[in-house]
């Protein structure tokens, strides 16, 4: 073997370890998610949407305070815009938009509309840095977003033009975070606590002043400030802590597409749960989206990213 192609080799199995665990992580970040619709929903018995999310990132930040300043050496200066446009389009405009379309729409239409954005992901991740997935990738993408069409289009209920027009910005504000997530942490220019709180900060901030105009100061019981503040560690800081890491290694759709998983885990849980059925087709479609998931993370050698 040529010593081109011994290079090659080696680079590959240095990169499968950390593959392997970068898509656990992803994994992980998707089961947790997948768990807060019913943290989310009982609080949003006590207050305005704006204000839950506003409270829970908000919250989350604050966690990741002690170790923002322990983080030694300033940040690059081109990484602060990247930041605060993660942190806008991700938390203030894309989760605004979604909480504000949920009033009229059901979870079902929020679901499906999710499902598009690895759509987004990859036209951005093919203009933006310049990393175009392979066949057996593109096929896995097919399937998994055709598997949530299939699973959430039965159930879903059309609604009024302001609210699908309101879901048609979610899914394009929820595709900056994993494009400009994954070109901040694959240049190695910003730590995962920096990635992870900054945007948390100046997005959920933004949300949570916005939310003390329109809603008002919140009245909630003790047991929904434990909801909230459980929101916050676990399903914010932690989640979204492992999928920044995860963006180290995977590309934006494979980190995305993973996500996926998510909504499937949410119908699984209320299924295990509360005793929700799940119809043939549904069981279908989920396999047919953990087939196309895992056909996007296989790579041959020497494959980039």
């Amino acid at each position: 073997m040529s010593p081109s192609r011994l290079a090659v080799a080696s680079t590959v199995r240095r990169r499968t370890p950390a593959r392997a665990v970068a898509g656990a992580e992803a994994l992980l970040a998707a089961g947790i998610w997948a768990s807060s619709f019913v943290g989310v929903k009982a609080a949003l018995e006590h207050a305005g949407p704006l204000t839950v999310a506003g409270l829970r990132y908000t919250l989350a930040f604050l966690l990741f305070v002690p170790l923002l300043r322990r983080s030694r050496g300033a940040l690059p200066a081109g990484a602060w815009p990247r930041l605060a446009l993660i942190g806008i389009s991700q938390y203030t405009v894309g989760n605004g938009a979604l909480f504000w379309s949920l009033r009229t729409l059901s979870a079902t239409a929020g679901s499906l509309s999710l499902s598009l954005v690895p759509i987004v992901v990859l036209l951005l991740q093919i203009v933006w840095l310049r990393e175009r997935p392979r066949g057996v990738a593109l096929l896995g993408l097919a399937l998994t977003v055709g598997g949530s069409v299939l699973f959430f289009l039965p159930t879903f209920e059309a609604g009024d033009a302001a609210a699908l027009g309101a879901l048609a910005v979610a899914v394009l504000a929820f595709a900056v975070l994993p494009v400009v997530g994954r070109e901040l942490a694959r240049a190695g220019s910003v730590g995962t606590v920096p990635l992870t709180a900054i945007p948390l900060g100046i997005g959920g901030g933004v949300l949570l002043a916005a939310a003390l105009t329109w809603e008002g100061v919140p009245e909630l019981p003790l047991a929904m400030w434990g909801v909230i503040v459980g929101l916050a560690v676990v399903n914010t800081a932690l989640a979204y802590l492992v999928y920044n890491h995860a963006l180290r290694h995977l590309t934006a759709v494979e980190a995305n597409v993973i996500l996926n998983l998510s909504p499937l885990g949410t119908a699984l849980l209320a299924w295990l749960a509360l005793g929700e059925t799940l119809s043939p087709l549904r069981i279908v479609a989920m396999l047919v989206v953990l087939l196309g998931a895992g056909l996007v993370q296989v790579r041959r050698g020497g494959g980039g990213g």
